[in-house]
């Protein structure tokens, strides 16, 4: 994999915002969090990051390989939850979550897709699982769509890593085939104040419409829950037995309604409850008891440092960076949190730096790949990169190309 410098497309802002990107401007801020004024772009097409097909080969052959894992991951902390002296049992979810994340998991409720945040250079070393975006991944207009379109302008002869937009639709049609309800809930959160969270369910909600669904959004604070004939109903009261919804499972279950979605335990919310199991950064622990030393594997111990004196300290449902801490030979180098995370446990990931790939002048490009999965197929990936160690909100999207 190398880096290759490119030349923007005149008038690409306004090209990638009738795409669907609407939120490329990140808000700069100051050591104290506070906004600066400026902006930055999300979106860079300044520079592109070019495969060889036997590199695409092999990452998808890893991001598979990594999904069955996770899958096995997935069924020993089912069984480890449930006992009461299991360490394994420190995943900051209710009890009553874990009850309904296991029903999930033993019927088999479908799935539609997740994304592997892996650590990669070239074919010298195999790739290594950062995380595992099981249960609410972004990312996803830019990866399936955006970079698509720009390769198509700029270079039309190559071919690119990504059949995302395509294996969304037939995995749709897939889900629909297996529900008796032809009616999908498209669910969105009001808070995020970015427009990344409405415009990635309104792309998947166009997908699904392609795949002969009917759908029709709300958002999550319009479901509401009829306790007489207990089921969840829209604002017309309509039943809701098809939702997908872009909100984590670790919050929905901490809320009012949490409780009742658990003891009812509905099959057709995607993403499915049991992937519970797999939202959390002990995912990646769990990962490394059952597979220690795998080569695509980074050690990772779950509420201790396991013996390591350079590290990185997740928050076991941490995102975008948020209240993560590196320490290298036992001095904590950098820490960046928001005090929403942190306080429900953690994981120690074995310090393994991102690989960089400089630009013109000598500047910092730290990349991380977003492996796409969907049912269980790799099926594209999406190149973020940032100037420090930790990605977080004002990385950059960089596109790719398949070296011809």
């Amino acid at each position: 994999m190398r880096r290759i410098s490119s030349v923007p497309r005149p008038g690409w802002e306004g090209i990638i915002e009738r795409q669907g990107l609407t939120y490329s401007l990140n808000q700069l801020r100051d050591a104290q969090g506070r906004p600066t004024g400026a902006t930055s772009h999300y979106w860079n097409e300044s520079a592109a990051y070019e495969f060889s097909m036997a590199e695409v080969l092999h990452l998808e052959t890893v991001t598979e390989e990594l999904h069955r894992m996770s899958l096995e991951a997935a069924r020993f902390l089912a069984e480890e939850s449930a006992k009461k002296n299991s360490p394994w049992r420190q995943l900051s979810i209710p009890d009553h979550a874990l009850d309904y994340a296991r029903v999930s998991l033993e019927r088999g409720d479908l799935d539609l897709y997740g994304r592997f945040d892996l650590l990669y250079r070239d074919p010298s070393e195999p790739a290594k699982m950062l995380e595992y975006n099981a249960d609410t991944p972004t990312g996803l207009i830019e990866a399936a769509v955006v970079q698509w379109f720009w390769k198509e302008t700029v270079f039309p002869a190559a071919d690119q890593w990504n059949s995302l937009h395509e294996s969304l639709i037939e995995r749709w049609g897939q889900l629909r085939e297996a529900r008796p309800d032809k009616m999908l809930y498209f669910a969105h959160t009001g808070l995020d104040d970015t427009g990344e969270d409405i415009m990635t369910t309104a792309y998947l909600r166009d997908c699904a419409q392609q795949a002969g669904w009917s759908t029709q959004g709300i958002e999550m604070t319009d479901i509401g829950y009829d306790y007489v004939a207990d089921y969840f109903v829209d604002l017309d009261e309509n039943i809701m037995n098809s939702v997908f919804k872009l909100y984590p499972w670790e919050d929905l279950m901490t809320e009012e309604f949490g409780p009742a979605l658990a003891l009812r335990a509905p099959s057709g919310w995607y993403e499915p409850a049991w992937k519970m199991f797999l939202s959390t950064k002990a995912l990646s622990a769990a990962l490394w008891h059952l597979y220690p030393g795998h080569e695509n594997l980074i050690p990772t111990f779950l509420g201790e440092t396991g013996g390591l004196t350079d590290y990185v300290r997740k928050p076991l449902h941490g995102r975008e960076g948020d209240g993560i801490t590196v320490v290298r030979n036992g001095i904590e180098e950098h820490h960046r949190g928001s005090g929403r995370y942190g306080a429900e446990g953690f994981v120690c990931q074995e310090w393994t730096p991102l690989p960089n790939f400089p630009g013109a002048f000598g500047e910092p490009n730290r990349a991380v790949l977003g492996s796409w999965i969907i049912g269980d197929e790799a099926c594209g990936v999406g190149i973020r990169e940032s100037d420090g160690w930790v990605t977080d909100p004002l990385c950059r999207f960089v596109p790719n190309i398949i070296r011809s």
